[in-house]
């Protein structure tokens, strides 16, 4: 399952972000092995960042997302795409059981 995750840092040692569609980074893994790191451009600028970063994760083929905190229009466009949501925080470490 490829597992995108809501992350203050680039490192797994990272705290999960609560800012959903305005996390800093969102790290991409796959049978518990980071991917990828994704720079959020959508973690500063106007409305939609939710939207957006729904769309962005779902055409990287991610089928959860893990974040401390979702708003309404994140987790509508989540549901719309098909991925599956887990709120929880910690470090990524922790939360992967890595």
């Amino acid at each position: 399952m490829k597992i995108a995750v809501a992350s203050e840092g680039r490192t797994v040692d990272s705290l999960v972000s609560a800012w959903g569609g305005r996390a800093p980074y969102y790290l991409i893994f796959e049978e518990k092995e980071l991917k990828e790191v994704w720079v959020n451009p959508f973690s500063r600028g106007g409305r939609g960042a939710g939207w957006s970063v729904a769309h962005m994760l779902a055409e990287k083929g991610v089928e959860k997302v893990i974040l401390a905190n979702i708003g309404p229009n994140m987790e509508v466009a989540l549901q719309e795409k098909g991925i599956q949501v887990e709120i929880t925080s910690g470090s990524v470490k922790e939360i992967l059981g890595l």
